[in-house]
């Protein structure tokens, strides 16, 4: 997609402010750390910690570990259930170990150095994943997907849509039906307004009417993307997600994860060890500024729900897919080069036998 999530520019960070899309594609320049925290957290953007942290160290001085580790946490207290973010902040946090003791200048040039070294492997990686899962989805396939797992949710690309564009790239005729994705609306507002971008057919719905699709078997299969993913292969995504799983189980219909490794978290043993978000009630009681509810009344508004493994047919990363069992397949993934060498040695075990 040819829109820009997010850059660096002359020393600042620049990002399209999703809350305002479709209908207007405003661009925000941001000059200090603690905004672009505050961008993340209001949905301007879903993900920057690198480029925020990078920016936050150019004002690094005097106890400069003191001063870093405050920056870092101020990241890591903008969404608690994406991994992904936590995995950008390590990341930044060893670049600043191995060389705070250089200086202030070095220092800088090394974190924002690293942080735009992550934006684009954020792509390649994204690429490669759908690459994979492009093999999983058939030609004439309808792909119902839910929420947004664009190049907006990334640095470009994108994962569940990183399929479908993997799909197009490889000469595949797919349809897509995206579920508005209620109460932020990123399928409304984001995932049709991406897709039509790219000119692939694409089916807004209200989320209640997959269902239906399904039962009336238009819907090919399911792809979402996901915020964490525990070491068993349970999924935590955008709310809803975990209905549109037991829906496609009932009517056999796949449903595909895409999950690149720094997603996957192989400390957290299940779903249910998986903090949940909770965002404000406003976002449920007014659609924009508009209100719809009652003054005063209750709400509850989770912004993910875990969906179990038992209920997933794969999960597609950028090194391959796991298939079931996912605990299983999933660590060998993320183990990467080990798991690769292991493959190896196989053909020599069985020719020993």
């Amino acid at each position: 997609m040819a829109v820009r999530t997010i850059e660096w520019k002359n020393g600042r960070v620049v990002m399209i402010d999703q809350r305002l899309l479709p209908t207007r594609e405003v661009y925000r320049v941001y000059s200090h750390y603690r905004e672009v925290a505050a961008a993340i957290k209001d949905m301007v953007v879903r993900g920057a910690p690198a480029m925020g942290i990078a920016l936050g160290a150019r004002g690094l001085k005097g106890d400069m570990a003191r001063d870093f580790d405050r920056i870092c946490r101020t990241f890591a207290a903008t969404r608690p259930t994406a991994v992904n973010l936590f995995w950008a902040i390590q990341r930044m946090r060893r670049v600043f170990k191995r060389n705070q003791h250089r200086s202030a200048d070095t220092l800088r040039t090394l974190l924002e150095r690293e942080a735009l070294a992550m934006h684009d492997e954020d792509v390649a990686a994204n690429r490669s994943l759908g690459r994979h899962g492009a093999t999983l989805i058939e030609d004439g396939a309808t792909i119902l997907t839910h929420c947004n797992a664009g190049a907006l949710a990334t640095a470009g690309y994108g994962t569940a849509l990183g399929i479908v564009r993997g799909a197009v790239e490889a000469g595949k005729r797919v349809q897509v039906i995206a579920c508005e994705a209620r109460p932020f609306l990123q399928g409304a507002r984001l995932t049709a307004w991406e897709l039509k971008r790219d000119r692939i057919p694409v089916t807004l719905i209200t989320d209640g009417m997959a269902g239906h699709l399904m039962q009336r078997g238009r819907v090919s299969c399911v792809v979402v993307g996901t915020d964490r993913t525990a070491a068993n292969g349970d999924v935590a995504n955008k709310i809803g997600t975990y209905t549109l799983a037991v829906l496609a189980h009932r009517h056999a219909i796949p449903f595909y994860v895409a999950a690149p490794i720094s997603s996957i978290d192989l400390d957290c043993p299940r779903g249910e060890k998986i903090p949940i978000e909770e965002r404000p009630p406003r976002e449920v009681t007014h659609v924009f500024d508009r209100q719809i509810a009652p003054s005063g009344v209750r709400v509850f508004n989770p912004a993910f729900d875990v969906t179990p493994s038992e209920l997933v047919t794969a999960i597609v990363t950028e090194r391959g897919v796991a298939r079931q069992p996912l605990g299983r397949t999933l660590a060998r993934l993320v183990a990467g080069d080990a798991s690769r060498r292991e493959r190896k040695l196989e053909p020599r075990k069985q020719r020993r036998r």
